[in-house]
């Protein structure tokens, strides 16, 4: 982790109390459905987003979705625990993606693309790691924001363009520009306002799953083959589908529901 960055890391603002109100709900062992209601719908704002959320086409429910109760009978806490750190996080940051060659739009698509994927492809068979990887997928590309301030206030746009066309590969024209990639920035950010370990882990070495802890390395893979069958401009395409498709395999994971969700997704 470079100096800059870091600074950067522990100049950001604490989680509002309404995060900290969530995360103690949802990592309570003994907390209910209920108990995660009653802390969403003290937020109206907050309410509203999370609605909104739930009812992308991504998600492909017929139906409106119009209470929160109903938005976690439908996905469980650990996925609106996603949709309420998203909201809350990304108002924490001033956006400018501008280096990366895409927009504030174009990068929440990508968050939402990516996390609809993987709801998609794991809510039947791997729901029990929906917990983490709910946050994980909306919450990974976050660390883009720090370093695309730090390539602006370098001056380096040109260069990271550059490096973007010839390397191909975002994540190392990051670490040749910057010194530093999403994932690492991401997860530092994560730990400093103090999230469970398993989700750090997980969004550390998503491009490395065997690096991560025993438990955390099948969401890590999991979080691996969303992020390159939805690349950083969000458009699905038949190369990023070959190559998640290759991960899937090396991975052994399940190809049948990642075909069924692509299909949505795209």
């Amino acid at each position: 982790m470079t100096e800059d960055i870091l600074k950067k890391i522990k100049q950001l603002p604490p989680l509002p109390e309404s995060a900290m109100q969530i995360e103690a709900v949802y990592q309570d062992p003994d907390s209910s459905f209920q108990d995660m209601v009653k802390i969403l719908e003290k937020d109206p704002l907050l309410t509203a987003d999370i609605l909104k959320a739930a009812n992308s086409p991504l998600y492909g429910f017929s139906r409106e979705i119009n209470a929160i109760s109903q938005a976690v009978g439908l996905f469980g806490m650990g996925t609106v625990r996603g949709f309420a750190l998203a909201s809350i996080v990304k108002k924490s940051f001033s956006l400018d993606l501008s280096p990366y060659g895409i927009s504030n739009e174009m990068f929440s698509m990508l968050s939402k693309k990516q996390h609809g994927l993987m709801t998609a492809w794991c809510l039947r068979k791997e729901n029990k790691l929906l917990g983490v990887l709910s946050p994980a997928a909306f919450l990974v590309e976050i660390g883009k924001v720090l370093i695309s301030q730090q390539i602006i206030s370098d001056g380096k746009q040109d260069a990271f363009q550059t490096a973007l066309k010839e390397i191909g590969d975002v994540e190392a024209a990051e670490r040749e520009i910057v010194g530093v990639d999403t994932p690492e920035v991401s997860a530092t950010i994560f730990a400093q306002w103090k999230f469970e370990e398993g989700l750090v882990d997980v969004i550390r070495n998503c491009q490395n799953p065997e690096k991560a802890e025993e438990a955390d390395q099948r969401p890590a893979q999991i979080l691996h083959v969303v992020r390159v069958a939805v690349p950083i401009n969000g458009v699905i395409t038949d190369d990023s589908i070959a190559a998640a498709k290759d991960l899937i395999e090396k991975y052994n994971l399940d190809m049948n529901s990642f075909d069924t969700a692509i299909e949505n997704a795209k």
